[in-house]
């Protein structure tokens, strides 16, 4: 900044005002501060900046870069933080970024909230944070009674796909998917009340693998060593729906005519034409809403006790399902 006061022949708090917008300086003064800031290449110390000022305005994002919904999720926070004054800094979560590691960076960066997707609840940097700031839980349940929970009705969307199904005239629908976290645990114990309600308890099927694409496959895979094929099989994710049709299909199965698949979550992936899931819709506009809401609510008065905001799960038909195989 000083390089640029010298060059333009003007105060360094002249440079500083104008870079930060604020008035005072005349139009032909902030030109001048502006032409020697190009002509130098200089770009302001944002990090700098933000160590001087008792408030960062900045909200962390704890997310897994391979979950296509939690990548819109944030893609529209980023938007909707923007529009009050916030930026939002992500943090990257896999099998080797732990939560203990990105919630560490996160804080860090000095960021005012936390917006954590499936944290692990044992984390000690997570329980610091639950300790000093707003932090949103997105994705599972938490049972603990310090953060914010922002989750789609699991209950509304299992319990309308097994619905879907049994309008169609399917009797023995399978479920793939997960039992990791309480969300994977969550969806499974869903699926079995759903069956139950639609007189379905005797033909329980759960299918033990993941939520990921080669997790479908697997429970594909494993479907296919069986004497009996289900006539129907619910994917936990959309990731998981399209790894269970790729190898029905690779396998000469027929997709729905000899069994319907569907996903969970109305990605990308689910809309892709030659995938066509029928899926249950989390909603990205209603998620991002009442996780900001909470975030603002929290900053603005600390002592505000969190809440659990459920958001709507819709059906979203496509062909991927159809009347079972006689």
């Amino acid at each position: 900044m000083s390089d640029v006061a010298r060059h333009a022949g003007v105060s360094r708090q002249l440079v500083s005002m104008v870079m930060r917008g604020l008035p005072g300086p005349s139009e032909a003064s902030a030109q001048a501060v502006r032409a020697s800031a190009r002509a130098l290449d200089f770009r302001p110390n944002a990090s700098a900046r933000l160590l001087r000022q008792k408030r960062t305005r900045l909200i962390g994002f704890m997310v897994q870069t391979r979950n296509v919904f939690e990548l819109r999720v944030v893609e529209r926070m980023l938007e909707r933080a923007a529009e009050e004054g916030f930026h939002v800094v992500l943090g990257p979560v896999s099998a080797t970024r732990t939560t203990d590691v990105v919630v560490s960076e996160l804080l860090e960066q000095r960021v005012e909230a936390l917006c954590c997707y499936n944290p692990d609840p044992e984390s000690l940097a997570l329980h610091r944070a639950l300790e000093t700031m707003p932090v949103v839980w997105l994705g599972e349940r938490s049972s603990d009674p310090r953060a914010d929970v922002v989750r789609t009705d699991d209950d509304t969307g299992l319990r309308l796909l097994v619905e879907h199904l049994v309008a169609l005239g399917h009797t023995e629908i399978a479920y793939a998917g997960g039992l990791d976290g309480t969300v994977g645990p969550d969806r499974a114990d869903t699926y079995r009340r759903a069956m139950s309600s639609a007189g379905r308890a005797d033909s329980i099927d759960v299918i033990e693998v993941g939520f990921g694409e080669e997790d479908g496959a697997e429970a594909a895979r494993r479907i296919l060593r069986r004497d009996h094929l289900p006539t129907a099989v619910i994917g936990s994710s959309d990731q998981c729906g399209a790894g269970v049709r790729a190898v029905l299909a690779q396998h000469g199965v027929e997709v729905p005519g000899d069994v319907s698949v569907t996903g969970y979550d109305d990605s990308d992936v689910a809309s892709i034409s030659y995938n066509s899931l029928t899926s249950v819709r989390q909603d990205v506009e209603l998620t991002v809403d009442a996780t900001l809401s909470a975030v603002l609510r929290r900053l603005g008065d600390p002592s505000l006790a969190p809440r659990e905001t459920p958001t709507r799960a819709t059906l979203v038909v496509r062909s991927s399902t159809g009347p079972a195989r006689s």
